[in-house]
């Protein structure tokens, strides 16, 4: 079946056609680690987990790049916040990184480079662009992309040079000689401390955000290559300017699809931290299994805006439950998935077309109602094996399904006992109330009072 991918620079679904037979070389945006992973990160990486999973399963070969973004201003503040090295915050940080994807399933890229390890690429690029007359070294000792220079500049994010510059609200500062000019090469300042910097041809100073990913993708995929994915949010400007630097810099064609996932919404509302309602991914994974969060991300097509919300999450839990549940009893017959079943072809043709996840989902319950009629170990081997190719399935389903009856309340359900047991307690009714304790507790919920009220943690 042919694979059909939605590519930003088009702005159409196209077939797609990888540069080498059966090898897939795809780069994706990686964290800016000094801080735990919240959901929108999760979202990012579930949808390129799922787009690396699915291409193998197809028998491509995939080389997957996920970078580590390991120097940034934010970066070098919470360091010297924190009285830590620059290294020891990002070491800290990639690990805890490292945790919170591994308990939502998604497997490691085939490289996972740090910035810092590719400043001397970073440097030649940036030789490269001076060279070709892209790039400029600013009265401040930054060295800057010249934007208007190249003149496909624009043409992701589909706008002209004239329709950004007229959004552009930065004054010209630091020598720029357009507010759309970009920093390629940041100068060292003198209270940033010394591994925050590197010697350069240009000066001490450290490399801009836009050339570390330009510099990682050519290193390790070529300058030539399949797949560039990210959040929409990246679309523009970072990766705008990739495409301006690296084709500025090589002079071809950088990269063939550009894949882009959407924002993640709380509750219909934008994830922030001013709003209150920012979750980091470990935040989650105390009240959420990660294969129930997992499956709750899949069920959004990845273009799609996603919601996330308590409601939703238990209406996923009990979804997988029903799966879980279903598969319960029998034994799947073994050997390979048995891609000519006509479900299988069914949920082919919808990962096939753009990774339709929600329409494979369609097919994974149609075909689990049949076998809660027939009980069927071929069934059941087909059920495993297509949840396999999203990362789901792949537990004992009475392991899963006793789990979940140790923590298996949802948020609301909670949240309704602890008002049962606080009107108990206001009636003085202390014998309910201790009750209503236990309850949860038999649910592996445990409550905690203090002064300011009760709050709850899955034990």
């Amino acid at each position: 079946m042919t694979l059909r991918i939605f590519n930003s620079l088009s702005r159409q679904v196209e077939t797609f056609h990888s540069i080498e037979p059966q090898h897939v070389r795809m780069y994706v945006c990686g964290m800016t680690i000094y801080d735990y992973c919240h959901m929108g990160h999760a979202r990012l990486m579930m949808a390129f987990d799922v787009v690396a999973r699915w291409l193998r399963a197809q028998g491509y070969k995939v080389t997957y790049v996920r970078n580590i973004t390991d120097i940034d201003d934010k970066i070098i503040k919470r360091a010297l916040e924190r009285g830590i090295s620059i290294r020891q915050l990002t070491d800290e940080m990639t690990r805890a990184m490292h945790e919170d994807i591994a308990a939502l399933g998604i497997e490691p890229p085939t490289h996972e480079p740090r910035a810092t390890a590719y400043v001397p690429q970073m440097l030649d690029m940036i030789s490269r662009l001076e060279a070709n007359g892209l790039a400029y070294r600013a009265s401040s000792g930054d060295v800057n992309y010249a934007v208007r220079k190249f003149p496909q500049y624009g043409r992701l994010s589909g706008k002209s040079l004239d329709q950004l510059r007229a959004g552009e609200h930065v004054a010209v500062d630091d020598g720029k000689h357009d507010p759309l000019d970009f920093v390629l090469w940041k100068a060292a300042k003198p209270s940033e401390p010394q591994d925050a910097k590197w010697d350069s041809p240009f000066g001490v100073g450290r490399p801009g955000w836009h050339i570390e990913c330009s510099a990682m993708g050519c290193a390790l995929l070529g300058e030539h290559f399949d797949i560039h994915g990210g959040g929409l949010d990246l679309q523009f400007p970072h990766h705008e300017n990739e495409i301006a630097q690296t084709e500025g810099a090589t002079g071809r064609p950088w990269v063939n699809v550009w894949m882009h996932n959407g924002f993640l919404n709380i509750d219909n509302e934008k994830m922030s931290k001013s709003l209150g309602n920012f979750f980091t991914i470990r935040d989650v994974l105390q009240r959420y299994d990660g294969e129930t969060l997992r499956f709750f991300m899949l069920r959004t097509h990845y273009r799609s805006p996603f919601n996330f919300s308590d409601v939703h999450l238990d209406d996923a839990r009990q979804a997988l439950r029903r799966l879980y549940t279903a598969l319960e009893g029998v034994v799947p017959a073994g050997g390979e998935l048995d891609w000519s079943h006509p479900q299988a072809q069914r949920f082919c043709a919808e990962m096939n077309e753009d990774f339709n996840t929600p329409g494979a989902f369609a097919v994974l319950f149609e075909l689990v109602n049949e076998l809660n009629r027939q009980k069927s170990p071929e069934l059941a081997a087909l059920v495993r094996g297509l949840g396999g190719t999203l990362g789901l399935l792949q537990q004992e389903p009475r392991h899963f399904l006793q789990a979940g009856q140790a923590g298996g309340l949802g948020q609301a359900e909670i949240e309704q006992v602890i008002a049962e047991r606080a009107a108990a307690k206001q009636a003085k009714d202390f014998v309910l109330a201790d009750q209503l304790r236990q309850r949860l507790l038999a649910q592996g919920v445990e409550l905690k009072d203090s002064s300011q009220g009760t709050t709850w943690v899955r034990v």
